[in-house]
């Protein structure tokens, strides 16, 4: 069974996440799903927010940032994902690869690296509570 929770901080999430045209994929963006959201008992202070990423084939997220606190564990579900985070090299991840990315880290890339097969990651965060919005757009 899934877990379901959804708070109001994780649904800014959503809509701050999937708005917006990925430009040079078309207007295909990332569909954003909330699994997660519960504080961590024994780091108080922190919580534990998850959520799942999918991706149509040839869409892309914008160019983004996470929320100062954000420490964050991707991993791919299916298909196969181009990631590239700060001035690191641009890795493509397959089903069952992760990466990390560090407070205040850039994502510059995150798309599907495919045109025709559907692709999805999985985005645990470990944030401060009172953290309300997850993601920015880089300007």
């Amino acid at each position: 069974m899934k877990n379901r929770i959804i708070a109001p901080a994780v649904m800014a999430v959503l809509a701050a996440t999937s708005a917006g045209p990925a430009p040079a994929h078309d207007t295909q963006t990332e569909m954003v799903t909330a699994k997660f959201d519960q504080a961590i008992a024994n780091i108080p202070g922190k919580s534990l927010r998850v959520v799942e990423v999918e991706y149509a084939p040839g869409a892309a997220s914008l160019p983004h940032t996470h929320a100062n606190s954000a420490f964050i564990y991707a991993y791919v579900l299916s298909g196969e994902i181009e990631s590239r985070v700060n001035d690191g090299e641009t890795r493509l991840y397959k089903a069952g690869e992760s990466w990390s990315e560090a407070p205040g880290a850039v994502h510059s890339i995150s798309r599907n690296a495919s045109k025709t097969t559907p692709a999805k990651l999985l985005a645990v965060f470990v944030v401060d509570s009172g953290e309300n919005k997850l993601t920015f757009p880089v300007k």
